[in-house]
């Protein structure tokens, strides 16, 4: 039972060990790469309705193909993670590849054209995994969500305000732009990328003077003050996307095994008599240097491979 269950762990590593050359190896990252921009290729071409109808067998036949590659490329990943499954689902990017790789062979997926084209679209996302400029750019997108949040919440505040103080100074002089609320929070919208600000001004002016305190204070707000924290809070959150890809680079030659180091014990007496022999090898070599270093202090030399004595009870 014990040698079972030994076999087991050994199996394991092994496969681990077989996939983990594959994954790592430069030669698959490219070609995974390379699968990804044919597959977006394939997708810029089905939105041409004359070629998508010419080659429409062989267009099912190159998707059925790229699902097929994709399947086994994330097979592969998980087998690289066999003696270690939980740090498969520890990766984010792994649990991503897996839902839209895993996706595409469900029914009700399948049937659907549009959420199946979206799904393999999601596949060209996948490009940010072999490209570290890209991933560190995505990272810090997802991070500066909360900090977007409490942007959007505040523009949202900022916009509703100037909205209802245009409709109320502006609605009847100007109802194409400020005749409803609605109206009035799309023509600030929009100039709040400074698009038609001249216009906006010029009509403004001809209403009143005072116009001109309404549309600078909101473009110095709206255009300025907000947009400029937005920029904060996203190169804030690049920032630390660069440090954590940074810690990580780091921290991966530590959790490989150095060279030369033991592989661990799993109840194989083989590997035991080897780790015992290989010991003594080395305590003889240790005592052979020390009797060179220090003549007539050391113990006798003893042939290479002869037996130690065993202490009493050892």
């Amino acid at each position: 039972m014990t040698d079972r269950t030994a076999h087991v762990p050994r199996r394991r590593q092994a496969v681990a060990g077989r996939c983990r050359e594959i994954t790592e190896a430069r030669w698959f990252a490219v070609l995974v790469f390379a699968l990804i921009l044919a597959n977006a290729a394939v997708l810029g071409v089905e939105t041409y309705s004359g070629l998508s109808d010419r080659w429409q067998q062989g267009l099912r036949t190159t998707e059925y193909a790229f699902l097929a590659a994709f399947t086994v490329e994330i097979l592969l990943r998980a087998g690289a993670h066999a003696d270690r499954p939980k740090d498969f689902f520890r990766d984010p990017w792994n649990l991503f590849d897996l839902v839209v790789v895993l996706s595409a062979f469900l029914p009700v997926i399948r049937e659907n054209g549009t959420v199946l084209r979206l799904l393999r679209l999601a596949r060209v996302l996948r490009a940010a995994r072999f490209l570290p400029q890209l991933r560190i750019i995505l990272v810090a997108v997802g991070r500066s969500l909360p900090g977007t949040a409490s942007f959007l919440l505040v523009g949202g505040l900022l916009l509703y305000l100037y909205a209802m103080v245009g409709w109320i100074c502006f609605s009847a002089e100007d109802p194409e732009h400020f005749g409803s609320l609605g109206r009035a929070v799309l023509t600030l919208f929009l100039l709040m990328t400074l698009d038609g600000l001249g216009d906006a001004v010029r009509a403004g002016l001809e209403i009143s003077r005072w116009s001109i305190l309404y549309y600078a204070s909101y473009v110095l707000l709206a255009s300025f003050v907000l947009v400029n924290v937005l920029i904060g809070v996203v190169i804030t959150s690049l920032d630390e996307a660069r440090s954590m890809e940074t810690d990580e680079d780091a921290a991966r030659p530590a959790e490989s095994p150095a060279a030369g180091a033991q592989p661990p014990y799993t109840g194989d007496p083989v590997l035991l008599r080897a780790r015992v022999a290989a010991a003594r090898r080395a305590l003889d070599d240790l005592e052979r240097a020390l009797a060179d270093a220090a003549p007539g202090t050391g113990p006798p030399d003893r042939p290479a491979g002869a037996a130690r004595p065993v202490a009493p009870g050892g």
